[in-house]
């Protein structure tokens, strides 16, 4: 991980720092075991996002209103269509202060859900005892109470991605964001079919037919004839002629054998290798094994 995190940072020229918990601290806890690392005396406000979703990420205009609003903390909200699956945020439509949060109201009360991007002033952190802790249910109520915490709609799409099938959904939107917003990023050419992206390190063979909702990892090399649709290759993996990928990602460093074909939500572990013309139908196979006879319904292979 410490290896991966380095290449971001000789790629965007910023330093990363790492607070590693020695045990669950749940959504807050963290930020107290950090507090050194984000403290810099400077009394500015930082971000905070969750690692499981997927959007836009309109970091500016967040600061812009959390600037102008001087409260102590600002959360990003989204709409959703049922919001009765989650913890439905109630605030004042014209100031975007917070009123109350209701979880997973039996009555509908509000559309708008915590979408996980936050903006927090440093005296947050007094707030925050360092033990397993909530900042949805322990820490953000408390803010509301005293008026100081304000919501803002987030434009744009919004995914969590915390599970392998809403991680596909979740590129889908992510690819459809970069073709209306900066469409250059995507790839094009006679064996592309809808919205693709494809790492430049990446070497793709002839005749193959890639598309809808793909994206190619650095290093990865796609044989001659491959087929691949709604699916994620990662880094270093080699997908090998004429097999067919969709509905699946395929974890780094595996290979796909000739004329195999992987679909319905098969997920690749690290190092994981195929043999030829194997079938996987939803199989889940952890790392470092290797797939010498078809997975014909989903399961999980340890």
């Amino acid at each position: 991980m410490l290896s991966f995190l380095k290449g971001f940072e000789t790629k965007l020229g910023i330093k990363i720092t790492c607070s590693q918990e020695t045990e669950p601290m749940g959504t807050a806890g963290p930020l107290a075991l950090a507090r050194d690392k984000l403290i810099d005396g400077s009394g500015e406000p930082f971000f905070v996002l969750n690692s499981d979703v997927i959007s836009e990420y309109p970091l500016k205009q967040m600061v812009d209103f959390h600037t102008k609003h001087g409260g102590e903390a600002s959360i990003m909200v989204t709409k959703v269509d049922e919001p009765s699956k989650y913890g439905v945020v109630i605030l004042d439509e014209e100031t975007g202060k917070v009123e109350r949060f209701v979880e997973k109201p039996k009555v509908f009360v509000g559309n708008k859900i915590n979408a996980g991007i936050y903006l927090l002033n440093p005296s947050v952190l007094d707030r925050i005892e360092l033990r397993p802790t909530s900042i949805e249910k322990e820490v953000f109520p408390k803010i509301a109470q005293e008026k100081q915490l304000y919501a803002m709609v987030l434009p744009g799409f919004w995914m969590d991605i915390g599970q392998p099938r809403d991680y596909i959904s979740g590129l889908r939107l992510y690819l459809d964001s970069l073709r209306r917003n900066t469409s250059d990023k995507l790839a094009t050419g006679v064996n592309i079919v809808g919205n693709v992206i494809v790492d430049s390190t990446a070497q793709i063979g002839e005749g193959c037919l890639i598309g809808p909702d793909v994206a190619i990892g650095p290093g990865c090399v796609i044989e001659a004839g491959v087929r691949l649709s709604q699916c994620t290759i990662m880094r270093g993996v080699r997908i090998k002629k004429h097999a067919c990928v969709s509905g699946s990602i395929i974890g780094w460093h595996s290979t796909v054998g000739q004329w195999a074909r992987v679909e319905n939500m098969t997920i690749l572990g690290e190092d994981v290798h195929v043999s030829d013309e194997v079938y996987s139908n939803g199989g889940v196979v952890l790392p470092h094994k290797e797939i010498k006879s078809s997975i014909l319904k989903p399961e999980i292979v340890m």
